[in-house]
């Protein structure tokens, strides 16, 4: 029994896991919107969903059913084998999902719970299949095989659930958007006036049909009656909604000049955050408390194992689970970073504004877009003149970028599309609720902001390819999490099955270090996004741009001496470990750098122009140096990785030697740089040419005796060419740093002469 009292422990521990993991993936959902249109402060926008995630967890009334008996059939099952299905699932869950918040993708909770069990449930049935089990089919005995465990159903219309969920989301969020934006255009203070209120009917008008139908379908309060009366009289409540809430938002903006626009967005957020805790929240509990209904059936049985019947019963969740799992989900939105990390893809995908992206572009987003741009000028040369300049005209973002330009940080979009993105997604999770269609709200949410995004012209030809890649790596994600979620929870429950209790506390401290590792991986994420920012927010003032560039130099600089000297040291020793770290520091410097330099041309219209633009000039070259200097460290630490890694011959001896004596007079070059930048003059500049002269005549002579060395065939073709290419970039690093060196001097005449 006590056994069975620590596998309960244990699955309530991963409940609250899941519930914070949870909400950091699901909070995209109901966020965006309000946090990309900036329609209040972000505290005001968190203290809305706060609440509709506190009063959707008061109404939610039911434990989940797929989670007792959607997809397989708990009769055939024992406690000891249920309790074992549902520490696999929730595993498989917590990780699964912490797994995709670490790197900020969006997926379904739902898809992971539901292939969690259809997985956990395959394995268990397959070990009481191979041991020979019989099961009672209407009184008759047989014997048992997997299929009769499983109710797959349920699994197929989950899948049929994504694609219903991609296309029906993009259809409507096209049309809709499309609409709206020839209503109101980009310049909407105007149509605001005269469309705003109406709008807003129609918009919250749908939004209450969402909370009548989603969010409080499972309310305590809601009967099948109510519920049933409220489907019956769709139109009738839409009607008089619109009616009342069109000419209160009216009033409003008579009376206190409200924007209709902000109210739609506020309450958009408040009926999805409440639907969320509402409905999604038994993701997330529905597996711990039907294992706690579970061992109450146990306990009543005074520890005799019996097959779970009543299961399939109808089972109701105790308010303190729900009040509880309530305020765990409000602290974790308020407090998680990954939930931020996550709700940053979509925003991202989705900004206006053009900039450094976070994804690359894919063969297939590259043949996507240029099929568009071709059928774009196709109908431009079909459709008359006069009606594509009209319709460009409503969609002329020039007044927008204007009042953008003006604003330090403008929203990443403007209220109508923030608008149209709750009004869509509200108006298709509640008709799907109302006809039992299984629509993912993350699938509906995502798939509505890339729709909308894409008819606002955000996907422009400088990151339409990049943003598409962006899109089909997250739909791809949401495949992946179906058969992840299956194969893991699959193989966790054969392998609990087996080890019994040592397979649990295995697997705690599993969930224990990757959790650990996946909090390291986010914190170092975040900490380079952020420094990043930090330096760029720095370089808008001009007195800080000479000092940072000499701060880059340093950094990169003293980086690429510990590079070069640590490469050429482990290449002798054949140190393979070592050169793998070597690799992964010069690829995450280029990396780094690289992304400074987009973000310093995002910063570049805010710097006062009648005094930076010569400052901005060199500090720009100076960041293209130092971002050759950290392509020169790969093409030198990569060659060198894969010389050791494919263990290919090793160096001679006399090759060890010349390149030893290369890399110290290579740090001794390196710390006259250094020490330059204190004191720079062009007499500094004199010595380090001279410097630099005696390694490039280093180079040459090994260069000769490696010539040498191949004609009298001491040395094979691999250890020629790796040494070939050593010379070739330690020439082209001393090379870019004198260069560099030159900038900075007249950086430094320029910062002189302003002052």
């Amino acid at each position: 029994m006590s056994i069975y009292i620590f596998f309960l422990v244990v699955l309530f521990l991963l409940a609250v896991s899941d519930l914070m993991v949870g909400v950091a993936n699901d909070a995209v959902n109901f966020l965006n919107s309000a946090i990309g249109s900036k329609v209040a402060t972000r505290r005001v926008i968190m203290i809305v969903a706060s609440v509709g995630i506190m009063s959707g967890a008061l109404f939610s009334n039911g434990m989940m059913e797929v989670a007792r008996k959607g997809l397989f059939f708990p009769q055939y099952f024992l406690f000891t084998e249920i309790i074992l299905i549902f520490l696999a699932v929730m595993f498989t869950d917590v990780l699964l999902l912490d797994f995709f918040n670490t790197f900020g993708l969006p997926t379904s909770t739902t898809v992971s719970l539901v292939f969690g069990l259809l997985g956990a449930a395959v394995g268990m049935a397959f070990l009481k299949v191979g041991d020979g089990a019989t099961i009672m089919v209407d009184g008759v005995e047989k014997i048992a095989q997997i299929g009769d465990f499983i109710n797959s159903s349920k699994a197929l219309a989950i899948i049929s659930s994504i694609l219903l969920s991609v296309v029906f989301s993009v259809i409507f969020g096209v049309v809709i958007q499309w609409i709206s934006r020839l209503i109101f255009s980009f310049n909407t203070e105007k149509s605001i006036k005269y469309y705003g209120s109406l709008w807003g009917g129609v918009a919250i008008s749908a939004i209450t049909y969402f909370i009548l139908i989603k969010g409080m379908k499972d309310a305590s309060f809601m009967s099948k009656e109510n519920y049933g009366i409220i489907k019956d009289n769709t139109l009738a409540i839409i009607a008089g909604s619109f009616v009342l809430w069109t000419l209160l938002l009216q009033l409003l903006s008579w009376l206190f000049k409200t924007n209709p626009l902000k109210i739609v967005v506020l309450a958009g957020t408040l009926a999805l955050s409440m639907a969320f805790a509402g409905n999604d929240l038994v993701n997330f509990i529905g597996v711990p408390l039907a294992g706690f209904e579970a061992f109450k059936v146990f306990s009543a049985n005074g520890g005799q194992d019996v097959l779970m019947v009543s299961l399939l019963g109808d089972l109701q969740t105790p308010p303190f689970f729900l009040i509880i799992a309530g305020f765990i989900m409000v602290i974790t939105l308020w407090f998680s970073k990954k939930a931020r990390s996550v709700a940053d893809t979509e925003l991202k995908l989705s900004r206006q504004d053009e900039g450094s992206e976070r994804f690359g572009s894919s063969a297939f987003s590259r043949v996507l877009v240029r099929k568009v741009v071709s059928m774009n000028t196709f109908f431009s040369s079909v459709l008359p003149q006069p009606l594509i300049e009209k319709i460009g005209r409503r969609f002329d973002q020039s007044e927008l970028e204007k009042k953008n330009k003006k604003d330090v940080d403008p929203p990443m979009f403007d209220l109508v599309r923030a608008s149209v993105n709750m009004m869509v997604a509200a108006i298709l999770i509640a008709v799907g609720t109302s006809y039992k269609l299984p629509l993912s709200t993350t699938y509906v949410t995502f798939m509505v902001a890339m729709s909308t995004s894409l008819v606002d012209g955000a996907w422009g030809r400088d990151s339409a390819v990049y943003r598409i890649t962006g899109v089909f790596t997250v739909i791809g994600g949401w495949f992946i999490t179906g058969f992840a979620a299956f194969s893991v929870a699959l193989l966790l429950s054969i392998f609990m099955g087996w080890a019994q209790l040592i397979g649990v506390i295995i697997l705690v401290c599993l969930a224990v270090f990757a959790f650990y590792r996946t909090n390291i991986t986010h914190k170092k994420r975040e900490n380079n996004q952020i420094e990043t920012a930090e330096e760029v927010e720095e370089t808008r003032s001009v007195a800080t741009l000479f000092e940072k560039c000499n701060t880059g130099i340093k950094k990169t600089l003293n980086t690429v001496t510990d590079l070069y000297s640590e490469t050429i040291n482990h290449l002798i020793k054949e140190d393979h470990k070592e050169l793998k770290k070597q690799l992964k520091t010069s690829t995450q410097l280029e990396e780094k750098l690289s992304n400074k330099r987009n973000k310093l041309y995002q910063a570049i219209p805010t710097l006062p122009v009648t005094e930076s633009v010569e400052a901005t000039h060199y500090y720009i070259l100076t960041l293209d140096y130092l971002k050759e200097l950290a392509h020169c460290a790969t093409f030198l630490v990569e060659p060198v990785y894969n010389h050791v890694d494919n263990n290919h011959k090793p160096l001679i001896e006399s090759q060890a030697e010349e390149l030893t004596k290369m890399a110290v007079a290579f740090d001794k070059f390196m710390k006259l740089v250094l020490s330059s930048l204190e004191d720079n003059s062009q007499e500094r500049l004199n010595i380090i040419n001279e410097e630099q002269a005696k390694i490039l005549n280093m180079i040459k002579e090994s260069r000769k005796n490696l010539i040498k060395t191949i004609k009298r065939k001491e040395v094979g073709t691999k250890t020629s060419m790796l040494v070939l290419s050593i010379l070739n970039e330690t020439r082209n690093i001393l090379i870019y740093t004198v260069n560099m060196m030159r900038i900075q001097n007249d950086f430094t005449v320029t910062v002189k002469e302003e002052k």
